[in-house]
């Protein structure tokens, strides 16, 4: 910030003020929070696409370079952070204890919520009733075949280099997956030959916690586009569907803040009353500074030494078992995540017409429940997961244009719902541990 500033004075001495004005505006500019800019475009591209009526087609440009950008994060960016979080987990060993029933809740809990996605967009169809015919769009991607057969073959990354060209995300996923493993088993084999973490195995955990690193501030340069694409796409689509598209956009955010909140008060509270056996209200209570941070920021890599406090301080959770499972499911558990990306899936095909058959149910639930691992915990990482799960099942890319605009607002209530999640599961996974302090969590009745 000095820095920036300090080169603003020579520039204003030399008389360069329209130069000065320039970069006042920019900073200006960026000055505004992302989602601010975001939420302003959205009203203002809905004006002009109402006022400007189909011509507004003619900036749809701005959009599909948006949405290009989009595309060119979804390989690297799964491929890093899902070996980054595999790798994350240390060493097989500590697997162990502590790993095997935080992982087994995460999967378990991550599959219910993507089911539960699933179950509210069949049934209330939000994306039913909106004619999108007299939208001229790209090529609908392929759907996964039917053949349950081909299915599983499919899976296979025969060739990696193809499956990555190609943007095949479940295959992709399994590689990844697999490199992920290879890098814990060469490291286990490292320290019982050299009794240190420092060979090429850890270097190269390293480098792929790096490469992630590398991709999620990529997606956030990406995400600045977010603005200038949402106010295009929008534009574009009620110039030519009129009011109803944003009325359909209404019921997704009011679906996703439902869903989020079936899982917190649910599926969190069954879990903590009936698994972990504490006092529900004392773990909320002890847990609403990190949900606060989690819900204003949208994300949960920001919120995590927030966490960590809370589920030490708070909830009583001894520190090794907090901070294995808390950065554990900072990494790999977002049911708040995994429910949206089944949600919208179904809103993407209801509003295009795609028919989806079973195997495509399991398709999706499979990636939004392992894909999420993928997702970046940081603001607007799911829309490049979202991506990815559109072209497994044949759902347009276009749908991100409806949903750009207004996934702050839902990845703010994502985020928060994550965030309860990991937690929930830390003191669940400690509690069968007896690595609890529940005098602590009782008193956070008086936080």
């Amino acid at each position: 910030m000095s820095e920036t500033g300090n080169s603003a004075e020579p520039g204003r001495a030399a008389g360069t003020k329209g130069s000065g004005s320039g970069k006042g505006a920019l900073a200006g500019w960026f000055a505004i929070p992302l989602w601010q800019r975001v939420i302003a475009a959205l009203i203002l591209g809905a004006i002009t696409g109402y006022v400007w009526g189909p011509g507004a087609e003619s900036i749809k440009i701005v959009g599909d370079v948006f949405i290009d950008f989009i595309k060119m994060l979804i390989v690297p960016l799964i491929f890093f952070s899902v070996v980054s979080g595999v790798a994350a987990i240390g060493n097989l060993g500590r697997l162990g204890s502590v790993g095997w029933r935080a992982i087994l809740m995460f999967v378990l809990t991550g599959q219910v919520a993507v089911i539960l996605g699933l179950t509210l967009g069949t049934w209330l169809e939000p994306g039913v009733g909106v004619d999108t015919s007299m939208l001229e769009m790209g090529a609908t991607p392929e759907p996964s075949p039917f053949d349950w057969r081909e299915m599983v073959r499919s899976m296979i990354p025969v060739s990696p280099v193809g499956v990555m060209a190609n943007v095949q995300v479940l295959p992709l996923i399994v590689f990844s997956l697999l490199v992920g493993i290879g890098i814990l088993l060469a490291k286990r084999e490292e320290e019982s030959s050299e009794g240190t973490g420092k060979g090429g195995a850890a270097a190269i955990a390293r480098a792929f916690d790096s490469g992630a690193l590398i991709f999620q501030k990529i997606t956030i340069i990406v995400m600045e586009l977010t603005p200038f694409g949402v106010f295009a796409l929008i534009a574009w689509v009620v110039g030519t569907l009129g009011l109803d598209a944003v009325a359909a956009l209404a019921q997704l955010v009011a679906l996703n803040y439902l869903g989020c909140l079936l899982l917190i008060v649910v599926m969190y509270s069954a879990i903590l009353a009936f698994v972990a056996r504490v006092q529900v209200m004392g773990f909320f209570r002890g847990m609403i500074d990190a949900i606060a941070v989690a819900y204003s920021t949208a994300s949960s890599s920001a919120t995590l030494p927030v966490t960590l406090r809370c589920t030490q301080r708070n909830l009583g959770v001894s520190k090794p078992t907090s901070s294995f499972v808390v950065s554990l499911g900072s990494t790999i558990n977002m049911d708040g995540t995994a429910m949206y990306l089944g949600l919208v899936t179904l809103f993407g095909a209801q509003l295009f017409g795609v028919d989806l058959s079973w195997s495509d149910y399991f398709v999706i639930a499979l990636l939004a429940t392992v894909g999420s691992i993928g997702a970046a915990g940081i603001p607007g990482g799911g829309l490049v997961m979202m991506g990815a799960v559109f072209s497994a099942v044949g759902v347009p890319l276009e749908t991100i244009a409806f949903v750009a605009g207004v996934d702050r607002i839902m990845d703010m209530m994502r985020t928060a719902t994550n965030v309860t999640g990991d937690a929930t599961i830390t003191v669940a996974t400690a509690s069968m541990l007896g690595e609890i302090d529940k005098s602590e969590l009782s008193s956070a009745d008086d936080v």
